[in-house]
């Protein structure tokens, strides 16, 4: 193969270095919602999720939607606030197709974090 004076291979006008990345998904930017509730909010809901590698934006996404919900991470996965989560952010989670992905519970007691 030819390189050229950096080093850098030389292809042929039939093949680019593009080949990798024209069946890269798009990129897309997601809808930022804003908090219905305040800090003090009793925070009485679980919310479990699994969202796989290959949706790792939407994975991020939704972590940073729910520090903005005033949600506190337990687990990677595993986050407690206040409740009920907005309609319309749960119609936006189906329509990025990770609606299915996640699990709620209400708890009997507000949770109170023991540091």
């Amino acid at each position: 193969m030819r390189v050229n004076a950096f080093g850098l291979p030389i292809f042929s006008q039939g093949r680019t270095s593009r080949a990798k990345t024209e069946n890269r998904k798009k990129s897309f930017y997601n809808i930022t919602f804003t908090s219905p509730f305040n800090d003090n909010s009793s925070k009485n809901l679980i919310v479990m999720y699994d969202i796989p590698h290959l949706q790792k934006k939407e994975r991020d996404w939704f972590r940073r939607q729910l520090i903005k919900f005033s949600y506190i991470m337990i687990q990677k996965s595993v986050w407690v606030g206040p409740s009920p989560l907005p309609k319309d952010f749960l119609d936006y989670l189906k329509e990025i197709k990770i609606g299915d992905k996640f699990k709620t519970f209400k708890l009997a007691k507000s949770y109170t974090a023991k540091l």
